[in-house]
């Protein structure tokens, strides 16, 4: 069983790497521009004018700008809503750059993702902890009564709302331990949490997303798959810092620890 535990973790951080050295992975992004911070509607080092309009962002841009929309030369006016997808289907591409439209309670932003981002260039690998049983416990998920949504600060120095859906309950060497979860839409969760190797021999934070929970609750939490969070890779991340009662009084050695 760790064999195949370990071999099966093996193939996931061989597949996150993918992930992350991919052309429009989060190594590839080079800025996030707010449209609040440029009223005039031009964004630094992109062509076109991008202004908020109520539930959408209009790009209004000439020929010459070299802009495509939904991979055809682009002229006019186009009423963007956020693209929901990954970056490499971004409705709005200059050249190989993808620009991806984007918005966090009410306002509006654009990603700029360039695969000839230096960070893509330079990276040189995550530093991981190899697969260790100990770090596999069974979990049991309670979800609220309701949504709670707690503010926390960001990685690029704002607070925002981060929604909460329930606790996480686990045993680690004996001791209790409860995450705070948010609930995706496919029912999975994810935490983000510290713990006392963070800041030094791991990464300020990182994320857990733990299956969907069975009927009763029960899951596995398998800290061997602690991930990075995405502003480790590149600064124009907003990722959550972890909420109250997610930093763990324990060192958890495992899973993806920091940068090569």
């Amino acid at each position: 069983m760790t064999t195949d535990a370990s071999d099966e973790w093996k193939r996931w951080h061989e597949r996150r790497l993918e992930t992350l050295t991919a052309p429009y992975g989060p190594l590839a992004l080079t800025a996030t521009h707010w449209l609040a911070d440029h009223p005039e509607g031009r964004l630094p080092d992109i062509p076109g004018s991008w202004t908020a309009d109520g539930d959408a962002v209009v790009l209004t841009a000439a020929r010459p700008d070299g802009l495509t929309v939904d991979g055809e030369p682009f002229e006019g006016r186009v009423r963007l809503a956020a693209d929901t997808g990954p970056a490499a289907a971004a409705r709005v591409g200059h050249g190989e750059r993808r620009l991806v439209v984007l918005v966090r309670e009410g306002e509006w932003g654009v990603r700029d993702f360039d695969p000839a981002a230096e960070a893509r260039r330079r990276f040189r690998g995550v530093e991981a902890t190899s697969y260790d049983p100990r770090w596999s416990v069974p979990g049991r998920f309670t979800p609220y009564a309701g949504e709670r949504t707690v503010r926390v600060e960001n990685a690029d120095g704002r607070r925002r709302g981060l929604g909460l859906g329930g606790e996480l309950a686990f045993t680690l060497d004996g001791q209790e331990h409860t995450l705070q979860v948010s609930v995706e839409g496919d029912g999975s969760l994810w935490a983000v949490f510290a713990d006392t190797t963070s800041g030094d021999s791991s990464y300020r934070f990182r994320f857990l997303r733990p299956a969907a929970p069975g009927p009763d609750g029960r899951t596995t939490v398998d800290f061997n798959r602690s991930q990075l969070p995405p502003c480790a890779f590149a600064d124009h991340f907003l990722c959550p810092f972890p909420p109250p009662g997610n930093t763990l009084d324990v060192a958890v050695a495992a899973g993806e620890r920091r940068l090569s």
